[in-house]
């Protein structure tokens, strides 16, 4: 290999001083506090064994063999740093297995400060103002708020402010010496804040429950209540996640599509003398300003597609030919039907609902269109069009529920004064109906719940096990290597946070009314717990993670009926503990990645959480006792709390109708229950189709994600993923395979760009235009959209006159 291809192949260069001081360290094999990692030091360098070790695909068997990962170990080849900072000489190196990792992750490490004053500061300003701001607006439809790409912008320009402005002197901080500007604002210090940012800037799931009980129900257990019960489940997935790091973060597999767009921005932000690639687009330039010019274009993109010309978001041309028939509506509209020819010229249709299609691998975005064509396509046309769950009277797809007028469900008539069923008034008023995808939504949950556990056994179990009884078998990456001189986070610590936890928990629901027994809210944790590995290993493969807010319902709502509140404390505790235990798993694979000690990064991750959850809780009851009218579907400046309304409807609809009186024989969604067995044996065909032709096309197939992908339909719609999966495969598989390089280069920043430019749009609309109620022009390309059945949501075969009904007479 010649020295210009060293010199300009991204892949081989980059190798800084960091990495031999690392190597040094590994070498003296420190003692640790921890087993954790040195569980990994079984495998030592040694002739005859090195050969191909990062060639395996570390519990990864649902990869399949063949396929277009192409694996590199790079021991072999000498490459050159090009960083001023470094010394020059050829160094041997080498790096992930995984493509996508080597185009987003540096493989070295440098000595670098990160638990600093600096970092501390910045980090805890970021927590407080994201925390505050994104509560205030999720009370607002539609929901705006300050995502972590903006973080990641804003404290880069702190950080950097600080080294410039700060004065460098020391001082004592609880009897230890601080600096108070350690110099140039550096990535690891970068990371931490990310990691503060990222627990912080996503609204509390429990503040929902607060909202509805306030607003709705209008009870008030006080701010200490408000305070436990958002702490406790925000805070119990820290013990899950310590528990399961071994299993999640420590494998090279575990590739967490989720954090390479933030560290492909942060790796451009540090880089310096990077040499150009005049063979591909941008290659010219610096990585940063690529990125820049892409969130200033798709920025200012926004305007047409969100202002100026919505016609461009939703394109749906045969609705607009015929924007009052009601079958065209629900065939080709984007709003409430199934978008038969999908095409938006709007980054919200395509990313907005599911994230970049430039972050996940292909085969997870393939399995998510065959869940999207063969149930929502096809099987919700034929449910609809032969009159299955009285469909002909309700839309083809939304998220609102119906009675049996074609009305929405009006739930104060048949709650009594205790907010509990009134079952006379029930019967006579009305059963509950959904539209056709909602309806189907719940049973694609059901079979997702049952494939994933049947997935996960005949895929993982072994793996898992083998990990369980030694992990020394396995044979680490590069990054796990580099990580051996920090010393691990104690599992005490772990241990000793989730008891505390646990016991805010119960004091929380026991001593005050909320009609939670103990047993259910352990059984709720031990859902959470159970479901936290499959769920997680199919969310750090593919970039797509797998809900249980539905199965938590539906077993409380058999288990327990009648009971609201209890409902929706089972609910944040089953659901949202999974969830924030795999948020901070992908903060830990995040610090893996970059290197940062994983104390720090603990400390961090812990305080965050904490204070941004009482911002939450103040902002919350400032909100509510100071803004007029907050929660009215009128209210002036669209204050209207859709969060907690959809939470409210969803406790009154699970919790107090429940799903006895919708799913069980005899009641008009009974058939749903077929898809948990539809959802158990669909792996098991799959597995024995892949050992009878295992070169077939069947080895990328995915139970879980054909069922569970689209589990945003409704109130997404099958335009959105449709699109997101022509532009997914655009760039995982057309400009991959035909420019590498430049997909290797940029891939990952172009999608950072996009979705901090539509951010940056949307806030911008939203102060200049929205909160002023200054109306988009008056025009064909913003009016012809509003006309058509689909965009009112009235795209319904069959409309009742007044006084007459539809569905079975008695229920």
């Amino acid at each position: 290999m010649d020295r210009e291809r060293l010199l300009n192949d991204p892949q081989l260069r980059d190798v800084e001083e960091g990495a031999g001081l690392a190597d040094k360290d590994m070498s003296k094999d420190p003692v640790r506090e921890s087993h954790e990692l040195s569980d990994w030091e079984g495998v030592r360098d040694h002739v005859g064994s090195e050969e191909g070790e990062e060639h395996e695909r570390l519990l990864d068997p649902n990869l399949p063999r063949g396929d277009d990962i192409e694996l590199h170990h790079v021991g072999s080849v000498r490459s050159v740093s090009l960083d001023s900072r470094v010394s020059g000489k050829l160094e041997e190196h080498e790096d992930s297995p995984y493509e996508e990792v080597r185009a987003a992750v540096r493989n070295f490490d440098e000595d670098l400060p990160c638990n600093t004053i600096r970092a501390w500061t910045i980090g805890l300003s970021l927590t407080i103002f994201g925390a505050g701001v994104n509560t205030l607006f999720s009370l607002r439809a539609p929901i705006i708020g300050v995502g972590p790409l903006v973080a990641q912008i804003i404290a880069w320009v702190m950080g950097r402010a600080w080294a410039a402005v700060v004065p460098d002197k020391q001082i004592n901080l609880f009897g230890t010496k601080c600096d108070l500007n350690p110099g140039p604002f550096n990535m690891k210090e970068h990371a931490v804040v990310m990691v503060m940012a990222s627990v912080a800037f996503g609204v509390a799931y429990a503040t929902d429950v607060i909202l509805a009980q306030l607003a709705f129900y209008k009870q008030d257990f006080g701010l200490v209540f408000q305070v436990l019960i958002v702490i406790s489940s925000q805070s119990l997935g820290f013990g899950m996640a310590g528990i399961l790091r071994k299993y999640l973060v420590y494998p090279a597999a575990m590739i967490w599509p989720t954090t390479l767009v933030a560290i492909s921005l942060m790796s451009a932000m540090y880089e310096t003398n990077v040499p150009k690639d005049p063979t591909v687009l941008g290659g010219n330039m610096p990585r940063s300003r690529w990125f820049f010019i892409v969130t200033a274009v798709s920025c200012l993109y926004y305007f047409l597609p969100g202002f100026l010309a919505q016609c461009l978001s939703v394109t749906a041309v045969a609705t607009w030919v015929a924007p009052d028939n009601a079958v065209v509506n629900q065939l080709f509209g984007g709003s409430t039907g199934l978008s038969l020819l999908p095409i938006t010229f709007d980054w919200t249709q395509v990313a907005g609902y599911i994230a970049s299609p430039l972050v996940p691998p292909w085969h997870a975005i393939a399995n998510t269109l065959i869940g999207v064509v063969v149930f929502f396509l096809g099987l919700a046309s034929v449910l609809h069009y032969t009159g299955a769950w009285y469909s002909q009277f309700l839309p083809m797809s939304d998220a609102s529920t119906y009675d049996n007028t074609g009305s929405a469900y009006n739930v104060t008539r048949v709650l009594n004064s205790e907010f509990t069923l009134d079952e006379e008034a029930y019967k006579a008023y009305s059963p509950l109906f959904l539209s056709t995808t909602f309806g189907l939504a719940y049973g694609l949950s059901f079979a997702t719940m049952a494939a994933l556990v049947v997935h996960t056994l005949l895929h993982y179990s072994g793996s898992i096990w083998a990990q369980y009884q030694d992990s020394t078998n396995e044979k680490p990456d590069i990054h796990m290597k580099l990580m051996r001189k920090y010393k691990e986070v104690p599992s005490l610590w772990y241990l000793t946070l989730f008891v505390l936890v646990l016991g805010m928990s119960l004091f929380a629901i026991l001593y005050y009314p909320t009609n939670l027994t103990w047993w259910a809210f352990l059984l709720a944790i031990t859902l959470a717990f159970v479901f936290s590995l499959p769920i997680g290993i199919i969310l750090a493969v593919t970039g797509r993670e797998l809900g249980l807010n539905v199965l938590t319902e539906f077993i409380f709502g058999y288990m327990q009926p009648g009971r609201p509140l209890a409902l929706m404390l089972f609910k944040t505790y089953g659901y949202i503990t999974m969830s924030q235990a795999l948020n901070f798993i992908g903060d830990l694979k995040f610090g893996h990645y970059l290197k940062v000690p994983p104390r720090t990064l603990f400390k961090a991750q812990v305080v965050a959480v904490t204070v941004s959850c009482v911002v939450q809780v103040i902002v919350l009851n400032l909100a509510l006792t100071n803004i007029d009218g907050i929660c009215d579907v009128t209210h002036p400046q669209h204050f209207t709390c859709p969060g907690g309304r959809v939470f409210f409807s969803a406790s009154v609809i699970w919790g107090l109708i429940g799903p006895a009186r919708m799913f069980s024989p005899g009641q008009i969604y009974s058939g749903l229950l077929v898809f948990f067995a539809v959802g158990a044996v669909t792996p098991v065909v799959i597995y024995f189709v892949v050992k009878r032709y295992p070169l077939s096309p069947a080895r990328f197939l995915m139970a879980p994600l054909i069922f569970g992908g689209a589990g945003a339909i409704p109130p997404a719609t099958p335009l959105n993923y449709l699109s997101w999966g022509i532009v997914g495969y655009i760039f995982q598989v057309v400009v991959k395979k035909r420019h590498f390089r430049w997909w290797r280069r940029l891939n990952y920043l172009t999608s950072a760009g996009l979705d901090l430019g539509l951010a940056m749009g949307t806030i911008i609309v939203f102060f200049a235009f929205t909160i002023h109620n200054i109306d988009p022009p008056k025009w064909w390309g913003n009016s012809v959209v509003t006309t058509t059945l689909d965009y009112q949501g009235k795209a319904v075969q069959t409309v009742l006159q007044p006084g007459e009904t539809f569905g079975p007479q008695v229920w």
